[in-house]
């Protein structure tokens, strides 16, 4: 019997919430009116966030010839946006490093291939021109958060899943609406609304598999999409449904790749992979 979304997003009631700092760095960074010092009496609330902004700001990917030693600093080194983009990633780091069995992914798997489908979102978003670079990030971090929930159901319907998809020769995510009735991206988006993410957000995780389905920012889906092909591409925290996608189309053409420029893509994202400052954000 299938569950409906309904009642799967019932189980989103018992995901945790984001820390409070962490909604209030959110909202600080969306205020145009916010200033550094709101920034910094803000973060300075949580040791650990504070640590790892300092430890981004002081580290070789920066570059910055002396030592940055407040958080005020570190705002203007790295910008507001960068800021909500750490908060963000270490808010969520406990829930995607776990095994998520019922994807066939091993501990950790699933938090490295986060972490570079961000990484390689960012890169994308600078070779598009795309402004919202952070964004673009927190979007490709975020965009199987769902897989978390949707774990949970797929043990028991894995086989009956994986013979949907050679039988009928549709992807993962349409099995998983054919045989649960849901999808984790749909799922994922019901978590980003209860952690009140902005809507862009929301609705890149639900399309990043049908970045054609966008309407809110086009733009925005179609890099996660690519970014998250890419990465399926290299091998990076397959699972079970790593390879049973297809890249749109319509992302490419939204983003203006071409075959040239999608090889180049490709290529420069497995030397930014090796590079361990690339993860220093995470």
């Amino acid at each position: 019997m299938k569950l409906t979304l309904d009642e799967i997003t019932r189980k989103v009631v018992d995901m945790p919430a984001l820390p409070q700092v962490v909604n209030d760095i959110m909202s600080l960074t969306e205020n145009p009116n916010s200033t550094i010092q709101d920034i910094e009496r803000t973060v300075l609330k949580d040791q650990g966030l504070t640590a790892r902004i300092l430890r981004l700001a002081n580290s070789a990917h920066y570059g910055y010839p002396r030592r940055i030693s407040t958080i005020s600093e570190a705002s203007v080194l790295l910008g507001f946006q960068a800021i909500r983009s750490i908060a963000l990633t270490a808010s969520v780091n406990g829930l995607l490093v776990k095994e998520v069995e019922g994807y066939r992914l091993e501990e950790n798997e699933l938090w490295r291939q986060s972490q570079s489908t961000a990484i390689v979102a960012r890169y994308i978003s600078k070779k598009v021109r795309f402004a919202k670079i952070d964004q673009a990030y927190v979007a490709g971090l975020l965009r199987d958060i769902g897989k978390v929930i949707v774990n949970y159901y797929l043990n028991e319907h894995f086989t009956q899943i994986m013979s949907t998809i050679e039988n009928e020769n549709v992807s993962f995510l349409d099995a998983e609406e054919k045989v649960l009735g849901f999808n984790h991206g749909q799922v994922g988006s019901e978590v980003a609304k209860k952690w009140n993410l902005p809507e862009e957000l929301i609705e890149a995780i639900e399309y990043h598999h049908t970045p054609e389905k966008a309407t809110k920012n086009k733009k925005l889906t179609a890099i996660v999409h690519v970014a998250d092909a890419i990465v399926m591409a290299m091998g990076i925290g397959l699972g079970a449904d790593g390879m049973v996608y297809h890249l749109s189309e319509e992302a490419l053409n939204i983003l203006g790749i071409d075959e040239g420029m999608l090889e180049q893509l490709i290529a420069d994202a497995s030397d930014l992979l090796v590079d361990e400052d690339a993860f220093s954000l995470a």
